[in-house]
């Protein structure tokens, strides 16, 4: 691989003054980051919907593959690693999405709805 050795680079211009602060902040105004559509705001009901119901679908094969597990229930072994097994895959998705849900409800940084896939 060829290297050039006597290439000289310089910084490219900045042109700052053109910007206008309207934050009130000592850092210049850049409009590529102040775009927020509509679509970031608004609430994906049905993705809470399927995500709650998951998660109350997850959290029930779980509790039932645990008395299983126990004993408390009737059932062989294999029955109950089925329902293990069910229950994690639909536990995990849906108590993600409620999470995010809830903290973007609640406003933590970080967390929007725009981080929901919208069904």
């Amino acid at each position: 691989m060829v290297t050039r050795r006597n290439v000289r680079y310089s910084p490219l211009a900045t042109d700052e003054d053109s910007f206008i602060d309207t934050t009130g902040l000592d850092r210049p105004f850049d409009p590529r980051f102040d775009f927020t559509p509509r679509a970031l705001d608004r609430v994906p009901w049905k993705s809470i919907a399927l995500a709650l119901f998951l998660l109350l679908l997850g959290t029930t094969l779980l509790v039932i593959s645990f008395f299983v597990f126990t004993g408390h229930m009737g059932g062989e072994r294999s029955q109950a690693y089925g329902l293990l097994v069910l229950g994690i895959l639909s536990f995990l998705p849906g108590f993600y999405e409620t999470r995010t849900a809830y903290y973007a409800w609640r406003g933590a940084k970080g967390y929007s709805f725009a981080a929901i896939p919208a069904y």
